[in-house]
């Protein structure tokens, strides 16, 4: 009796010790990094910072943006599709994969749910310059999915190939798309930052796409799906690890691109911090989407617009789309409250545009924006960085746009969110805001 109870006592002490090296303290962070940071492969020397705003203002705008009509490919091979409508991506985060470890950088996407990184041997799109491949030869601790699995099921029509492990095809609406054969693997990250001397946080048996075909504009390593469904890395943290399904994020102002924001799990995803405002996801018509009820906006105070409207939290859009029905009366309201000659937007882009030249901000006289969500958690006041960016010397131009045919879904894009510590919760079916200075939690503010 004695042996058996010190068998199961061993036992249980073995699996805390695996459980626990994927928490230590139940939470982690790692950074956040924008695409035009100087460590991203996007980065574009040759941008001014006002350069850099227009070019995320086009990809808003010209990007398919979720809801859009924009074909997905056909599937070859008979992979499993996924039909995923594709937006810009503005966020990277850093990643290890397998054992021993392989150091990649993969797009962060909010916006979608699968996690894959580049397995290829040479076919597909070209790597990007300096990206890395995952040699799952090389990881001894690398397996494939079996088709029959739970997780290949997931994947809705599932197929097989030759050796009966689960082939899957992932497709993006502006064409690109992932082929390859689901796989498991243990993932590592960087507490706190990048660099040898940061604590690993390790997080085996993650279900993941390796990737032996990719077609589009994929210059990262690969992507981490972060949005609600089952096959994010956020689903996966919940049901293997302490963290629960939680995560959040401080976005640094777009002009501190060289600076890194903070992405946060478990327990430092928690949004404490005085003002939070929490409201309810509503249910959307993508199960990876997070989407609230935008319930009614107010300029300086005074409510101008009530009109229930369903609105994307995204951190890979730039702008922010809203039903023509709330920003008619909000676009009215700042006309009338703004004392600025009206100027012309460059490249016609941006409909709202204001000449400061030789004004110092304080000068520019732009009142608060407050959006009111559903559920009764408080306004969400954004400042005039969340509404307004300059887009070349001495423009100032609105980052709230209308919605349109082309663009059919409202969007709550990454200007509005700045300097806000945005907390999702998906056991709770919650969003939280929070103010904060989003320079004071990163981790490598400095670099």
């Amino acid at each position: 009796m004695e042996a058996t109870v010190l068998v199961l006592s061993g036992l249980l002490l073995l699996l805390a010790g695996q459980r626990a090296c994927a928490a230590p303290g139940a939470g982690f962070s790692v950074e956040f990094i924008h695409r035009d940071s100087p460590r991203s492969p996007f980065h574009d020397p040759a941008l001014s910072p006002h350069g850099r705003v227009l070019a995320a203002a086009r990809r808003s705008l010209h990007g398919q943006v979720p809801g859009g009509s924009a074909p997905a490919p056909a599937a070859d091979s008979g992979g499993v599709e996924s039909k995923i409508i594709s937006r810009s991506f503005e966020y990277l985060m850093a990643l290890n994969v397998g054992t021993p470890p392989t150091q990649m950088l993969a797009i962060a996407d909010t916006g979608s749910d699968l996690v894959w990184v580049d397995c290829r041997n040479g076919s597909g799109a070209p790597a990007a310059a300096g990206g890395v491949v995952f040699e799952p030869s090389s990881s001894s601790t690398y397996k494939v999915v079996g088709c029959q699995s739970d997780a290949c099921q997931g994947l809705n029509q599932a197929s097989c190939d030759a050796d009966s492990n689960c082939q899957y095809q992932y497709a993006y609406g502006d064409g690109s798309r992932t082929v390859g054969v689901l796989s498991t693997e243990t993932f590592s990250f960087a507490d706190g930052g990048s660099g040898s001397s940061a604590p690993q946080v390790r997080v085996p048996h993650v279900d993941f796409g390796c990737s032996t075909y990719m077609a589009g504009n994929f210059r990262a390593d690969g992507l981490v799906g972060l949005g609600g469904g089952a096959f994010s890395l956020v689903s996966q943290l919940g049901s293997a690890t302490p963290f629960g399904r939680r995560f959040s994020y401080c976005l640094m102002p777009s002009y501190a691109a060289n600076s890194s924001s903070t992405l946060n799990f478990g327990s430092r995803a928690v949004v404490s911090e005085p003002g939070a405002a929490t409201t309810p996801l509503v249910p959307g018509e993508v199960a990876a989407y997070y989407t609230v009820a935008l319930e009614s906006v107010a300029v300086g105070g005074r409510t101008v617009a009530s009109r229930s409207s369903a609105i994307i939290v995204d951190s890979g859009t730039t702008l922010t789309f809203l039903d023509p029905a709330l920003l008619r009366p909000l676009v009215a309201e700042l006309g009338r409250r703004i004392n600025l000659t009206r100027a012309q937007p460059p490249e016609q882009l941006l409909e709202v545009c204001y000449d400061v030249s030789g004004r110092a901000q304080e000068e520019w006289g732009v009142p608060d924006v407050a959006l009111r969500f559903g559920g009764g958690g408080g306004d969400v006041t954004l400042r005039p960085e969340n509404t307004f960016v300059l887009v070349q010397e001495g423009t100032l131009c609105l980052a709230l746009v209308p919605v349109s045919e082309s663009q059919p879904v409202a969007i709550l894009g990454n200007v509005a969110q700045q300097n806000f510590h945005v907390g999702y919760d998906l056991d709770a079916r919650t969003v939280t805001f929070a103010p904060a200075d989003c320079a004071r939690s990163s981790p490598s503010a400095s670099s």
